[in-house]
């Protein structure tokens, strides 16, 4: 955190589109992380920047996802069906998704651990219907204390297939729309920022809008699988712990 005393803002983004970004305040600061509201971009919490931004005219949306997609959204103060009541309403009403979600502009789809075949059934009768589709992010696994299990692109993957449409955007990492959103929450510009990730998408997500990228070796990414890819792909700086993080993030400041 020594950039962050230094007067750099650091701002954190995640993938995950399973909870609220004010959860993820306490856990932070209780590792002394420099953290605020405004300071945690969730792949969500960006989607429901992203629709605001460019579907000015989108009022409901249908969330396919956990409880924490559903209140990103209304924080944004849209009119939220889940895919939980509208398939509700489809069994006992038997009506179609669409009528049961109530006609949403859009369907942002995320991480569902309640998933069913009448939610799938729910979001591609929406999207059928002109709902654009908007994907949280493609991780198509996610790693749990019993193994991984089904990420949201395996969610995404399947509404699409039902569908017959793909998603319009995809937020999250490795593309570029989650950082933006990240760095436009704090007055600045993507390329300016250093993005550090100890994944490979996090590299790709930096490249993406321009920016230096730092590949921490602390996760399962190791110094030669970045050193095999493409010149233009590669990190700009490996860091093998924090405190070889904090030489190479001085030696890119004085650059």
């Amino acid at each position: 955190w020594r950039r962050a005393a230094l007067g750099d803002t650091v701002v954190y983004v995640t993938n995950n589109a399973m909870h609220y970004h004010g959860d993820y305040l306490p856990r932070l600061s209780g590792h002394g992380a420099p953290v605020g509201p405004d300071r945690v971009v969730t792949s969500a919490r960006a989607s429901a920047l992203w629709i605001r931004e460019q579907l000015p005219e989108a009022e409901r949306v249908l969330a396919v996802g956990a409880a924490g997609l559903e209140r990103e959204l209304r924080e944004l103060d849209f009119d939220v069906a889940t895919a939980g009541h509208a398939a509700t309403r489809m069994a006992q009403e038997g009506i179609d998704g669409w009528a049961a979600a109530g006609h949403p502009d859009a369907v942002v789809v995320g991480l569902d651990p309640q998933l069913t075949y009448l939610r799938i059934a729910a979001a591609a009768d929406c999207i059928r219907a002109g709902a654009v589709l908007v994907a949280t992010n493609r991780d198509a696994i996610y790693p749990t204390e019993r193994g991984f299990r089904p990420g949201a692109g395996s969610v995404v993957a399947a509404i699409e297939t039902a569908a017959r449409v793909p998603a319009r955007v995809t937020i999250g990492k490795p593309g570029p729309h989650l950082l933006e959103m990240a760095a436009t929450a704090v007055g600045l510009q993507a390329k300016d920022a250093v993005m550090i990730g100890d994944a490979l998408t996090d590299v790709q997500a930096g490249t993406a809008v321009g920016a230096r990228t730092v590949l921490m070796l602390t996760g399962v990414t190791t110094r030669d699988m970045a050193e095999a890819l493409p010149t233009a792909e590669r990190p700009t700086r490996i860091a093998a712990d924090a405190d070889e993080l904090a030489t190479v993030l001085e030696e890119l400041a004085a650059d």
